[in-house]
């Protein structure tokens, strides 16, 4: 896992495959938290619930690397929006 604290608001969230997960809102609780309008994402693969309209959390766990304005993970796309929480910690 990466230093966490390095992550800033409007980074973009990639995969492992380099596929565009989301955009950071802020770290919050251990995770990342992602802006509303990626709260559904339009990823080959990834099954929508129609979750749309409030934040998405990204555990700080899935964070392999920090590069530039990139929070890259460690598990591809299509894998990792599987791990998203709601607020509380549920799943998705």
């Amino acid at each position: 896992m990466s230093d966490l604290s390095q992550i800033r608001e409007h980074m973009e969230v990639v995969g492992a495959d380099g596929v565009h997960i989301g955009t950071v809102d802020k770290v919050e609780g251990g995770r990342i938290k992602l802006t509303k309008k990626d709260a559904e994402p339009m990823i080959e693969g990834a099954e929508g619930g129609g979750h749309q309209g409030h934040h998405h959390f990204i555990p700080g766990g899935l964070v392999a690397a920090v590069e530039g304005d990139q929070v890259r993970l460690s598990a591809n796309a299509n894998v990792a929006v599987t791990f998203e929480e709601e607020e509380s910690g549920a799943e998705i």
